[in-house]
């Protein structure tokens, strides 16, 4: 059977497979979501050589300030984190046990793959060094970048640890429950960058971290509950469109979604107001066009990808970062080599830096074929075994976060 047949084969077993009840759309936002996280970090993390051959890392946002709008789209968090509430509420709501066993059981799901690429990488790092070579400036440089996109799951977790809550809040105020979150995060950007910013202290940014991402979670549990339909959606695109531009235009917010080196702000770490109106905007138009969503993902060709990327959701979060490393660290050992070891600061880069992407992609296909068991139940390992990862965890967290 030639390829394309075989492709065809799975796609339609795929397509009638999936249950009658499933919310194809709701999948399909959150693939989207997912996708454009490796997606951003594959074009916007660039890398320099030092005289030692030690890689650090480059952002082309540094030369490229054009460039700054692509973030609005590849930094689609808001959609995740709404169809992470939506998902959640739902699950809460079916739930037969206690809300301490949901709970518990949501977050080992987080945790597993977590734990998994971290001890991993534990073993890798005296590997790399001692039986290759690899400079220690590359190390740090790696490592780094493996915990980049694992601060959003620590933040996921504490998020959905307070369902019940946000569940709660949904029943009393309905679609204006997110409106506190949004309300603490104007004063704080009002504190921190308004007249009297010099007084207050570099860490009341922090407040931001939890209302912040909680914003389009508490949006997706509404949605859930039926609190927040399609007027209410115009309402968020239409609300979220004119602060974002109020912010940028006359407040002068950074425009890119993601941190810019030498720049002393920025918007998403932790999320100022610019990343609530983005995520308002961008829940808004998920919402409003979810009934035409789905019925664009009826097409088993369509819908094949979506529930294969939802089914390694957290191993392409958790390793799409040592899919990009795989090409680049190698590659080090030869050089410059255009798009990968040289400076971010040329349009040349851009389009060699495109050119690497399906090797990128290619070399995560492989990568999460062989890490897809640790986000299975670990039931075959005995108490030895997951205390030696979770040393292993968190002597790599230690070495990351000290670089």
């Amino acid at each position: 059977m030639k390829a394309p047949a075989k492709l065809v084969k799975l796609t339609t077993g795929i397509d009638e497979r999936t249950p009658a009840h499933r919310d194809r759309a709701v999948d399909g936002l959150r693939a989207l979501a997912l996708l454009t996280v490796p997606a951003g970090h594959w074009l916007l993390g660039g890398f320099t050589l030092d005289n030692g051959g030690g890689l650090h890392n480059a952002s082309p946002l540094s030369a490229f300030g054009s460039l700054a709008p692509a973030s609005w789209i590849l930094q689609m968090l808001g959609v995740f984190f709404l169809v992470g509430g939506y998902s959640s509420y739902l699950s809460f709501r079916r739930r037969t046990g206690s809300v301490r066993r949901w709970t518990a059981g949501r977050l080992k799901r987080l945790g597993r793959p977590v734990l998994g690429v971290t001890a991993v990488w534990a073993l890798l790092l005296p590997t790399l060094h001692y039986g290759l070579g690899v400079p220690t400036a590359t190390l740090r440089t790696a490592s780094t970048l493996v915990v980049q996109p694992l601060w959003f799951v620590g933040v996921y977790a504490v998020i959905t640890a307070l369902t019940p809550y946000c569940a709660r809040a949904s029943r009393r105020l309905g679609f204006w429950a997110a409106a506190p979150l949004l309300g603490c995060v104007a004063v704080v950007d009002f504190l921190r960058y308004g007249p009297c910013a010099d007084a207050v202290p570099s860490w009341l940014s922090l407040l931001n971290l939890l209302p912040g991402w909680m914003f389009a979670y508490q949006l997706g549990v509404s949605w859930a509950d039926r609190r927040l339909g399609r007027r209410e959606a115009w309402l968020l695109l239409a609300g979220g469109a004119a602060l974002f531009a109020t912010l940028l235009l006359a407040f002068h917010y950074p425009a890119s979604m993601v941190g810019v080196p030498g720049r002393s702000r920025t918007n998403s770490h932790p999320p100022s107001l610019l990343v609530l109106a983005l995520a308002a905007v961008q829940s808004g138009a998920a919402i409003a066009l979810r009934d035409r969503l789905a019925r664009l993902l009826r097409r088993p060709a369509l819908w094949g990808p979506v529930v294969v990327v939802n089914l390694s959701a957290m191993t392409i979060l958790c390793w799409h970062q040592t899919a990009m490393l795989a090409a680049a660290v190698p590659a080090s050992h030869f050089g410059e080599v255009p798009g990968l070891t040289t400076a971010p600061d040329t349009a040349g880069w851009i389009l060699a830096r495109s050119a690497w992407l399906p090797l990128f992609a290619g070399l995560l296909v492989v990568i999460a074929r062989l890490a897809r068991p640790l986000e299975a139940p670990w039931d075959r390992a005995g108490t030895v075994l997951r205390a030696a990862a979770g040393v292993l965890a968190a002597g790599f967290f230690y070495f990351a976060l000290a670089s």
